[in-house]
């Protein structure tokens, strides 16, 4: 799958797409799901639950939130490359999705299994996508988006949110 071009997504999601480098993208999406595994399996777990600030996500809300967005973004790229031009693609609030999940009971480990399970469904998604359907452009805001934006902007979502846990939590 080709990487995309500024005019398939909204400008907003440019600092994600840069965050990916060049290569096949199966390629950077294996090597995108190791690094964040390997990630998040090195944290200690007395930092699990660990915010930086008053009101801040806490690292397993920020891994529940790259599971969720994931889940998101691959259903955008399905109506996209299904020929679905008509059906407008879901916002989606952020903290209205972390404020109605409980990861404090779960342990690093279920998250990091539902991230995989996750991860893999995404892959099959994008490896039996034609050329021409990564290409097909899916009704989202007010700025077209093709799904093969939507998977590049997934590997770079996670490596963003990797870069912040490490700036701000460790």
């Amino acid at each position: 799958m080709q990487r995309p071009i500024s005019n398939e997504y909204n400008p907003y999601f440019q600092s994600y797409i840069n965050l990916v480098p060049e290569g096949d993208y199966f390629d950077l999406l294996e090597q995108n799901t190791a690094d964040a595994v390997r990630f998040f399996e090195e944290i200690e777990p007395e930092k699990h639950n660990y915010r930086y600030a008053e009101g801040k996500w806490t690292i397993k809300d920020v891994l529940m939130h790259l599971i969720d967005t994931e889940r998101v973004m691959s259903y955008r790229a399905l109506v996209a490359a299904r020929g679905d031009s008509k059906t407008p693609l879901p916002y989606m609030d952020e903290d209205a999705y972390a404020q109605n999940v409980n990861t404090f009971d779960r342990d690093m480990d279920s998250l990091i299994d539902e991230f995989m399970v996750v991860r893999s469904a995404t892959g099959y998604l994008f490896e039996y996508l034609t050329d021409e359907q990564s290409k097909l452009i899916g009704n989202a805001h007010a700025h077209p988006i093709t799904p093969r934006a939507l998977g590049y902007i997934i590997i770079g979502h996670v490596q963003h949110h990797i870069n912040v846990i490490q700036e701000r939590y460790l």
